[in-house]
């Protein structure tokens, strides 16, 4: 059973995407997809991935992160991290990932990065 979940909220003109459960791809993969590209079409360009709520992220997982932030930036968007667990933050550096991603310690934070 697919335990991800994903709840979508606007605020200041920015969509912040907060992400509960264990981030290990499948169905849930192309769930988010589906919503990013619905975002963009809509002109909804800047991004914030809450990952407060994730409690296990695997190599798919991590694939996830990725994809989605390239179909952001190729939309003409752009894709921010925020609340990652420390965890989280451990492979991010070492897979180097966290070079790519703008990482913030608050929702908040992340959102006004874009104002």
């Amino acid at each position: 059973m697919d335990m991800m979940d994903m709840k979508v909220e606007e605020k200041y003109n920015s969509v912040v995407v907060h992400l509960r459960g264990k981030l290990l791809g499948g169905p849930f993969a192309e769930e988010l997809n589906l919503t990013l590209h619905k975002m963009l079409d809509e002109g909804k360009k800047n991004v914030v991935l809450d990952l407060d709520g994730v409690t296990v992220l695997n190599s798919s997982g991590f694939g996830i992160l990725v994809s989605s932030y390239t179909t952001v930036k190729n939309g003409g968007g752009d894709l921010k991290l925020a609340r990652i667990s420390n965890k989280i933050e451990e492979l991010l550096t070492i897979t180097k990932l966290n070079q790519i991603f703008e990482q913030y310690p608050s929702v908040e934070d992340a959102l006004v990065s874009y104002k």
